[in-house]
């Protein structure tokens, strides 16, 4: 039976590479919507996210996001048999719920379909490592219930930092309390934090320097157990400092495997301008 995997927006992946290992899978990706007063923003492969985030600088109005409905999910479900949808934290977004919704709501007209939701507890770059995973489990033939059980453990131990000069986008939907990102912005200080255990926003370190901001994220890297894993890297405008940290990491911990992307629409709007976001793989627990 064929495979769908299935993710909002904010994994920053639009379709999957074809080879040997996604012949027996298809990938969709639901959108995110960024919604101001006088323009909507769907975070799909046709938004030009660079002219999104300059737009959004000058917007003077509220702006807010919008997660995938219980139909975009099951719109995104087909009619598949076996599928395996991935959302962003549901400490920041309704998408995970909805997701659930649709499943019961998919299970009563497909009883014979096999459905995994999983709340990543994150984004962006990490939500990257675990479609990866979920598509190396595939291609090797795992049985469906054997991929849900070993894509817990995986997730066990993949992780999730950031740099970014701006919380504003968080501070004004309510992601993150004003006080807390206060000193982003100021005098050139980058906030470097993680997603928590709680799939939270956890600031960290107030960094003026990229050399001690690359420092700090090698250090928590090492803090979760990372030897030579991989490492996905997304960028919000800033390739010239995904580049640099892609080169100090492999500096650190030898030829690592590193991708980098930019960012989609969604992690553009949070992470702002010049924001860079980084997925790891740790030690297992």
């Amino acid at each position: 039976m064929k495979y769908r995997i299935i993710a909002d927006s904010s994994s920053n992946i639009f379709q999957i590479e074809k080879n040997e290992q996604s012949e027996n899978m298809d990938y969709v990706s639901v959108p995110l919507k960024i919604i101001t007063d006088e323009k909507e923003y769907t975070d799909d492969d046709k938004l030009h996210t660079g002219k999104m985030v300059n737009e959004l600088s000058t917007y003077k109005g509220k702006s807010t996001t919008s997660c995938p409905n219980i139909n975009d999910w099951l719109n995104a479900f087909g009619d598949s048999e076996q599928i395996f949808a991935l959302s962003i934290t549901s400490a920041l977004s309704g998408a995970y719920s909805a997701a659930l919704q649709a499943k019961d709501v998919y299970l009563e007209r497909h009883p014979q379909a096999k459905v995994c939701i999983i709340d990543t507890l994150s984004t962006g770059p990490e939500m990257e490592l675990l479609i990866e995973k979920i598509i190396e489990f595939i291609g090797k033939g795992i049985e469906f219930e054997e991929i849900e059980k070993r894509i817990q453990k995986y997730q066990s131990r993949t992780h999730l930092l950031f740099s970014l000069e701006s919380l504003k986008n968080f501070v004004n939907n309510g992601r993150v309390h004003p006080a807390i990102a206060a000193a982003a912005g100021v005098l050139g200080i980058r906030i470097v934090g993680k997603a928590s255990e709680e799939g939270t926003l956890q600031p960290l370190h107030k960094c003026r320097k990229e050399k001690q901001i690359f420092r700090k994220m090698a250090e928590e890297m090492k803090n979760e157990g990372f030897q030579n894993g991989k490492i996905r890297i997304a960028h919000c405008m800033n390739e010239a400092m995904a580049n640099k940290l892609s080169s100090f990491l492999k500096e650190e911990f030898g030829d690592c495997d590193i991708k980098i992307r930019t960012c989609g629409g969604l992690c553009s709007y949070y992470a702002e301008k010049g924001g860079v976001l980084l997925g790891f793989e740790g030690s297992d627990i």
